[in-house]
């Protein structure tokens, strides 16, 4: 009985797909976005204007004045990371209210929710070990996954609940995730590069001690192989009469051009904060392009009615 009023009391705030969808595409921006803002904290050498964690410092949790302009910016981040947490929950309180339930969306959800606290402990570490650059790479590249998953929560909401199909043969999935492992690739080779470079986020952090001329040139080779692997999918997906998928390689190609113009120009240029900055960005955007071609190369299916019992036979229930 109280299983029943309590899904009657749910069902009087149901939550649409339209809404759910918006909610999990503000989730896919504020992650983004923690990630943009995190690289301004690096690039204004902000990285240690709270010089602990959790703490802002020894004795206070938030800033102070003494702490000036970069005390500000640092704590400024760690407050967007509550709001990036608070639209990661009520993404999950959406899915939960969405009826009817999709059970597939929960695991997602949770994955986004628990991704962000996992982030900042590990944004934490990179202050206790005054930016060491590795740990400053793997805290980017750990803001990657949760962009991922909420790029693919924001996805399986408007698809149906069932089964995957491929819609292209399997050779063209091969090569799909052989350039989604590139594009993978090519954001760890670059988080090198940023540890190799001038922009340490404090004048006293340390770099990984790579050779910046060798490890950027190693980046742009696999960028390199990235857009040609990219346009090989165009041709492929066309040629297979796989259209969606094909314009979902052009949009990558033309992400993956863009943000190679500005790797060069801000190389070229001996890396202004402001180019720098856009590449994060733009590494954000290859990211969900190639997603977006990952998620072309299939559809799901909605899921099978069971079959009705024949006349004079009882149906057997199916354990979910």
């Amino acid at each position: 009985m109280r299983r029943i009023c309590a899904v009657k009391q749910s069902a009087r705030f149901p939550v649409s797909t339209a809404l759910l969808r918006r909610l999990a595409f503000a989730s896919i921006i504020a992650n983004v976005g923690i990630v943009v803002t995190g690289g301004a904290v690096r690039l204004t050498g902000s990285g240690l204007g709270c010089p602990t964690w959790p703490r802002c410092t020894e004795e206070s949790y938030v800033t102070t004045p003494e702490m000036g302009i970069y005390g500000v910016i640092e704590f400024g981040n760690r407050l967007l990371t509550f709001a990036v947490g608070f639209i990661a929950l009520a993404v999950l309180l959406a899915v939960l209210l969405h009826r009817p339930r999709r059970r597939d969306l929960v695991p997602l959800a949770v994955a986004v929710l628990l991704g962000i606290p996992a982030q900042a402990v590990i944004g934490g570490i990179t202050v206790l070990t005054d930016l060491n650059p590795w740990v400053v790479g793997l805290h980017f590249l750990a803001s990657m996954l949760v962009i991922a998953a909420a790029y693919a929560l924001w996805r399986r909401i408007t698809d149906p609940a069932g089964p995957a199909v491929a819609v292209v043969p399997a050779p063209l999935r091969t090569l799909t995730a052989l350039t989604t492992v590139v594009s993978a690739a090519v954001l760890v080779i670059g988080t090198w590069v940023t540890g190799s470079g001038p922009h340490a986020g404090d004048h006293g952090a340390a770099r990984n001690g790579l050779d910046p001329e060798t490890i950027s040139q190693v980046h742009a080779d696999s960028v390199f192989l990235l857009i040609g692997l990219s346009v090989a999918l165009v041709f492929a997906f066309r040629a297979v009469g796989a259209r969606r998928a094909a314009r979902a390689a052009g949009v990558l190609v033309a992400v993956e051009l863009g943000q190679g113009l500005i790797g060069f120009v801000q190389y070229f240029t001996n890396l202004p904060a402001v180019l720098v900055g856009a590449h994060m960005l733009g590494s954000c955007l290859v990211l969900l392009a190639t997603l977006s071609v990952q998620w072309a190369t299939r559809e799901r299916q909605p899921v099978a009615p069971a079959p009705a019992p024949a006349p004079g036979e009882q149906a057997v229930p199916v354990a979910a």
